[in-house]
């Protein structure tokens, strides 16, 4: 039992550290452009890793013959991710970007039906729908002429790059560990985006004077949301298994709410409330039909 509550904490700190991301990413945006933020982040992330995995002495290579699919799932995510997420935060609220991204996991099956050819549950269509109808809720507070598309264009991007990690990431999830993957993937991201951060923001970075208010959210991504949150969730993974745990991505906005109303003066309103708890069970739906099959085939 106490082993349990240990996961459950695991799982909801790294939920809180995800969550507070998208209120660091609006805070570092007053001082630095997407690419600058993203790059930073990623090679210190990758330094973090590649500490941790030299100190708990599980430190691996990435065999010749897997090269390929892991530069592959590196453009995917983090490059493509980023890319949608960090410049379409410049245009929405921290609150509706967490909403979007947390729809991965629904929309994923939906991927892996067109593309793999796996089955859809009924449970998971109906997710889509209620899901759905939480974001419109959320974005129709606003008048039509504020809402911007292309931020919310540009994280559904993100949400794609998200999902196709998903299943790029089956080719090799068993040959490595979790640790390994991520740390390969963020080095090579960081290849990726260094000829756009040269041509499009180094002229802009080398003009912004540094100090610590404007590093200190590029730390917090690193050291939290790219690095101790995914420690922290691997475990609840392998202990839970990947189903069960990723019911816990549902609380992402909700943290997201809190952190942004405290930190941004992000306004809670009632209609904020209504859409994000229609989204989660929407969410929650989605995922009914496979906690259940695991709930039986446990007992």
């Amino acid at each position: 039992m106490g082993k349990k509550l240990l996961l459950v904490f695991f799982a909801l700190l790294s939920m809180f550290f995800w969550g507070s991301s998208f209120v660091w990413f609006k805070e570092v945006f007053v001082f630095y452009k997407p690419i600058t933020v993203t790059i930073f982040r990623l090679f210190l992330s990758y330094f973090l890793l590649l500490i941790w995995a030299k100190l708990a002495n599980k430190y691996e290579k990435i065999q010749k013959e897997d090269l390929k699919t892991i530069m592959l799932l590196a453009f995917v995510e983090p490059f493509c991710y980023f890319l949608g997420e960090g410049f379409g935060m410049q245009f929405i609220s921290a609150t509706l970007a967490s909403i979007i991204v947390s729809t991965i996991p629904l929309i994923t099956p939906f991927l892996a039906y067109f593309l793999l050819k796996e089955k859809i549950s009924i449970w998971t269509i109906f997710g889509l729908i209620i899901s759905f109808i939480g974001v419109v809720i959320i974005v129709s507070q606003d008048d039509i002429g504020s809402i911007s598309f292309l931020g919310i264009g540009l994280m559904f991007f993100a949400v794609f790059a998200g999902t196709m990690y998903g299943i790029f990431l089956k080719k090799i999830v068993h040959k490595y560990s979790a640790i390994t993957i991520v740390r390969y993937q963020n080095f090579l991201a960081s290849l990726y985006f260094l000829p756009l951060f040269l041509s499009l923001e180094f002229k802009h970075f080398i003009s912004v004077p540094i100090t610590w208010q404007a590093v200190e959210p590029i730390i917090k991504l690193s050291i939290f949301g790219s690095t101790l949150a995914f420690i922290l969730f691997t475990q609840v993974i392998r202990n839970m298994g990947l189903s069960i745990a990723t019911l816990y991505t549902n609380f992402i906005p909700v943290f997201t709410t809190i952190v942004a109303y405290f930190v941004l003066g992000e306004e809670i309103t009632i209609r904020k409330v209504t859409g994000i708890s229609i989204v989660i069970l929407g969410l929650i739906t989605s995922q009914t039909h496979t906690y259940f099959k695991i709930r039986r085939m446990e007992y």
